[in-house]
């Protein structure tokens, strides 16, 4: 398959075969990982590789324990990592405090993201399944514990990956590409245009027997009332803005 074919088969991947990722394919994808565009070129960015299953029982619990979080033979943690640039300054006695602040924190957020997703990318090309991990960004402290984060390191991306254990795993449902796209502005969508583009995630069996078992009306209830909750939110808010400003953003 080519770039696009791999992309348009993604699926989430959460159950492994035992199989090693080998050296020379974790090399691969950790050098396509590294190539992708940066600001500036400084490349605000490390990957964290992690295989050591002491390691990974080591920070389940701050992934609330899900079992992707310890089945998996690799996870890669992406951070958004001034401090090797902070330290390429001082080498050249240059001040660093111009990075000590929201603005730069979201340059090496988005080199971070470039990094996975095309580490994601690579993956899937080489036969890998993968999974993305949200729960890297509720529990910060711990993971910067764990994984010894200096500061201005902060770890935003989290991806276990390896080579599946069935390939059966369907498609997830999504809103189709047009409905994403808006042409020069952006265009609001009318109340039935909503209903349609959310119609195909609604019909998911999945999701139908989430709605049913919950005791919900539907999909949108489900999603703002159990999954990703209000106070939960506020919550991991004031956690991440804690950790920010600990980390010298």
């Amino acid at each position: 398959m080519n770039a696009i074919d791999t992309m348009l088969q993604h699926r989430s991947i959460r159950n492994f075969s035992e199989k090693t990722v080998e050296k020379t394919v974790l090399d691969q994808i950790l050098a396509a990982a590294c190539n992708g565009s940066s600001m500036g070129g400084m490349q605000l960015f490390s990957i964290i590789v992690t295989q050591d299953k002491a390691m990974m029982q080591k920070m389940a619990p701050a992934h609330f324990n899900q079992p992707i979080a310890t089945n998996a033979p690799l996870i890669l943690t992406f951070c958004a990592d001034f401090h090797r640039f902070d330290r390429y300054c001082e080498c050249r006695q240059t001040p660093t405090d111009a990075y000590h602040n929201l603005q730069a924190y979201q340059w090496a957020v988005t080199d971070a993201l470039i990094a996975a997703q095309n580490a994601c990318v690579a993956a899937e090309s080489l036969g890998l399944g993968l999974c993305w991990l949200g729960t890297i960004t509720y529990n910060t402290p711990q993971f910067i514990e764990a994984l010894q984060l200096p500061q201005h390191v902060v770890p935003v991306a989290c991806i276990p990956m390896g080579y599946p254990a069935t390939n059966d795993t369907p498609l997830t449902a999504k809103i189709s590409w047009e409905n994403l796209v808006h042409q020069e502005t952006y265009h609001e969508s009318s109340d039935e245009a909503i209903n349609q583009m959310y119609a195909k995630m609604e019909n998911c069996s999945n999701n139908i027997n989430m709605v049913n078992d919950n005791g919900f009306e539907n999909l949108a209830q489900d999603y703002v009332m159990r999954r990703y909750k209000k106070e939960d939110n506020e919550y991991f808010s004031q956690v991440l803005k804690d950790t920010l400003q600990k980390q010298g953003f």
